[in-house]
């Protein structure tokens, strides 16, 4: 069983993006846990705007840092993934978190008003000696009226998830094989 598997097993949402790499699966899975979205402006944009209603109408003792990696939790990793996880109601302004403290704790949260959210990064070496890096999102809700509140977020989100996406497996990818040119 993957670690995606074990983690998130069930889920109604999913999003998956790859590119090939011409470096170590180690490397790669090193890249990937040292990458900070934050550095990448156009995630800095995003996520400005995406906490704008927060911002402007939130309470400002209710006030929050910006989302990033860091509200993440490191659930897991092995020789070929390394899945994070998240939990909240991610459609309202200050996405509604859960605090995670380990996989064990992402496992054991069984509410009815929250969604589970894996984000993995799989590698898988090919016969050329190239290395196939995949991430999936994937989200679970655990009844219809959560669903029915985050299928606008998603729908909304998507797009630029996905653009996000594509834009850490290209950093992740420069790096990879960047360093693997001077190892």
């Amino acid at each position: 069983m993957t670690l995606i598997e074990h983690f998130l097993p069930r889920h109604q949402f999913s999003e998956r993006h790859a590119c090939a790499i011409a470096a170590s699966p180690a490397r790669i899975l090193d890249a990937v846990a040292a990458y900070r979205p934050e550095t990448d402006p156009l995630f800095r944009a995003m996520i400005g705007l995406r906490e704008l209603p927060m911002r402007l109408f939130g309470k400002p003792d209710h006030q929050r840092a910006s989302f990033g990696i860091d509200d993440f939790t490191l659930l897991g990793r092995d020789e070929t993934s390394i899945v994070y996880g998240l939990v909240g109601q991610f459609w309202k302004p200050n996405y509604g978190l859960v605090s995670v403290s380990d996989g064990a704790a992402f496992l054991a949260i069984d509410a009815d008003d929250v969604a589970k959210l894996v984000l993995a990064f799989t590698v898988n070496r090919d016969r050329e000696g190239q290395t196939r890096l995949v991430t999936e999102t994937r989200v679970y809700c655990p009844n219809h009226a959560t669903r029915l509140k985050f299928t606008p977020y998603w729908l909304l989100i998507r797009p630029v998830s996905g653009l996000l996406r594509r834009r850490i497996l290209s950093s992740v990818r420069k790096t990879s094989e960047q360093g693997e040119l001077h190892s």
